[in-house]
């Protein structure tokens, strides 16, 4: 079975990736999507005032919620998900699990700021396209 990692921000361009996959008749049903969201690590001043066990539970709430629309859409169509959520750095994180399973392809929602913008605040995007060992295909919405 092919293993397809979408990998979400929570937003509306995620969500399109997922519709893309749904609709897609490129795509066979004999894949299994693992979808992923990696909530960027806080700071180390704040890890010393808030309990490891409190932040675990944010991070995994913040996780969840930005995985729970493109995990609706999925699940709709009757295509099988597995959630995965991370936290750090989220152009590793995400290349770094695609490795992990053999993903054959990686999706992502694309905002498509332009290079400017990119530049300047950087791109998810840009970094798993440049650092991918499988193809990465971007949605735009």
């Amino acid at each position: 079975m092919n293993k397809i990692l979408l990998a979400t921000d929570g937003s509306a361009y995620s969500d399109a990736a997922a519709r893309y996959l749904v609709q897609n008749p490129l795509f066979s049903r004999d894949f299994v999507v693992h979808v992923v969201h990696c909530e960027p690590d806080v700071a180390g001043d704040i890890k010393t005032f808030i309990d490891r066990s409190t932040l675990d539970a944010w991070h995994r709430e913040q996780n969840d919620k930005a995985m729970q629309s493109v995990a609706s859409i999925l699940d709709e169509a009757g295509i099988a998900c597995e959630c995965h959520g991370f936290v750090g750095f989220a152009p590793a994180r995400i290349v770094e699990y695609a490795g992990s399973i053999g993903a054959s392809l990686i999706v992502m929602g694309s905002h498509g700021r332009g290079g400017f913008l990119d530049a300047i605040i950087g791109s998810v995007a840009r970094r798993v396209l440049a650092h991918a060992h499988c193809p990465v295909l971007l949605v735009r919405s």
